[in-house]
């Protein structure tokens, strides 16, 4: 194996164990696609996740390749949300919590609007209607989020499990 391939299948086996560890039990691996890719994990029903390990910082302009190649993956797999993690430099797999996403943020504005509509019983207003441009977070904040809008197993009361 090479060693960019080992260094992106080191990463993504992180984010999977990190993901287990945090409300997506069935997380895994995904066989890789070909041409119609799907993303890099399964078994995290609405959505697909795209990692990313680099051993340098990436620019703003690589990100927004990458956003947009998630994006693509999304399509592709008909998932609700696309998330794209980077791998941070000097951030080793134990602590993937820590690495940075990336999401659209009218993905995110949907995401919130869940979690409201969730928690509070209110719908949000149009978060379509929002510019497509990065926000980004770490692994943990992003899990606990789509979580708490209701992916994945659902939070224990308090919200301390992820």
């Amino acid at each position: 194996m090479s060693k960019s391939k080992d260094i992106g299948t080191r990463a993504e086996t992180a984010v999977v164990r990190f993901l287990r560890a945090h409300g997506f039990p069935q997380a895994e691996r995904r066989a890789l696609a070909g041409v119609h890719d799907l993303g890099d994990i399964i078994g995290t029903v609405g959505i697909c996740w795209e990692v990313k390990a680099r051993n340098r910082p990436v620019t703003d302009g690589q990100i927004n390749a990458w956003l947009a190649e998630t994006e693509t993956e999304r399509i592709n797999s008909g998932a609700d949300i696309g998330v794209l993690v980077v791998r941070r430099p000097g951030v080793g797999e134990a602590n993937a919590g820590r690495w940075w996403t990336a999401m659209r943020l009218d993905q995110l504005g949907e995401i919130v609007a869940w979690s409201l509509a969730k928690t509070l019983g209110e719908q949000a207003g149009p978060f379509s209607l929002l510019d497509p441009a990065p926000v980004r977070m770490l692994l943990a904040d992003a899990v606990q989020l789509i979580r708490t809008a209701g992916y994945g197993d659902p939070i224990e009361a308090g919200g301390a499990d992820a």
